[in-house]
C-alpha cells in the first residue's frame, strides 16, 4: 500500500516538474521575442532619424 502511494506521489511530482519546465521555457522564449522586437524598433528608429538628419 505504501509503495503504491509513493509511486503515485512520484508520478504527480514528475508531471508537475515537466509542466513547470515547459512553462519556464515558454516564458523565456516570450522574453527573448520581446527583447528582439524592442531591438528591431530601436534599429528602425535610429535608421529613420539618421536618414532624416542627412537630408537637412
Amino acid at each position: 500500500m505504501g509503495k503504491t502511494i509513493l509511486a503515485i506521489i512520484g508520478v504527480v511530482l514528475a508531471i508537475w516538474l515537466a509542466v513547470s519546465v515547459v512553462g519556464a521555457l515558454i516564458s523565456m522564449l516570450k522574453l527573448f521575442f520581446f527583447i528582439g522586437f524592442v531591438a528591431v524598433l530601436v534599429v528602425l528608429a535610429v535608421t529613420l532619424i539618421s536618414k532624416s538628419k542627412s537630408r537637412l
